[in-house]
């Protein structure tokens, strides 16, 4: 019985890793891509459309609150997304899998996406109930910093013209912007001044919005999230057909000299 546990495990974990060669990779993600965008497509039209047509004004935010189908989703996935550039980081420094350095370096532009969409929501929301469209908040800043390191993180990228290279020191940044990005999740835990509110989704119900807006806000979390990885699989499957073309390059380089 152990022994038939043992080998499921291995089997997990072999099917995991074979996201890590190029060729599994291609095959298995043009497999899952069509699922991914069925999904999303349907989980943001049902969220955004419930959201914003068939939910009622807030009594004391108005109409103002639907911002929170567009602002929570991506701000909690310009936060996500770094996690996981730093665990791809991660297993590329202690793995070598060409795929997590290539699928960090795809992720990199989705993410500048989703936290500058959230910035421009959030201070589209702020006006209202601030009176301010920018403030010089712990969240709100740990966000600016957050999305100066993903430029940063790219800029990195588009300099070094060795992509191993690359990936070494594009995983080092991705490391220590972790700090940001954990500080733009928690940083209302740990100051408690500051203008932004506590999170709209979490496990305690005292804290959540009321179902009439939660309810919704889920779909579009999910539907965001299958939005990412859809970006994610079309980039990444564009970064190896690059890594690919560069490598012939080099060796039609070498045979001509």
């Amino acid at each position: 019985m152990d022994h038939v546990r043992v080998k499921q495990k291995r089997d997990g974990w072999n099917w995991l890793w074979a996201w890590a060669n190029p060729v599994k990779f291609m095959e298995l993600s043009g497999r899952a891509l069509p699922w991914c965008v069925g999904i999303a497509v349907v989980t943001l039209a049902v969220g955004l459309i419930w959201g914003f047509f068939f939910t009622p004004e807030a009594a004391r935010f108005g109409s103002s609150v639907k911002i929170i189908y567009v602002h929570v989703p991506t701000a909690m996935m310009a936060i996500n997304i770094w996690v996981m550039m730093l665990v791809a980081s991660l297993i590329w420094l202690i793995r070598r899998h060409h795929v997590s350095a290539l699928a960090a370096k795809a992720a990199a532009l989705v993410g500048v996406a989703m936290t500058l969409a959230a910035l421009i929501t959030g201070a589209v929301w702020g006006q209202p109930m601030w009176g301010t469209w920018w403030a010089w908040d712990p969240r709100l800043t740990s966000f600016l910093v957050l999305f100066l390191f993903y430029l940063g993180y790219m800029a990195l990228w588009a300099a070094i013209e060795d992509p191993d290279t690359a990936a070494d020191l594009t995983s080092v940044l991705a490391i220590v912007g972790s700090v940001f990005a954990l500080l733009s999740r928690y940083a209302v835990n740990f100051w408690n001044q500051g203008l932004h509110q506590g999170a709209s989704l979490s496990l305690d119900k005292e804290e959540n919005v009321s179902d009439v807006y939660w309810q919704p806000l889920v779909i579009c979390l999910v539907g965001f999230t299958a939005l990412f990885v859809v970006l994610l699989l079309v980039r990444t499957r564009t970064e190896v057909r690059k890594r690919r073309l560069h490598a012939l390059e080099m060796r039609e380089r070498m045979a001509d000299a």
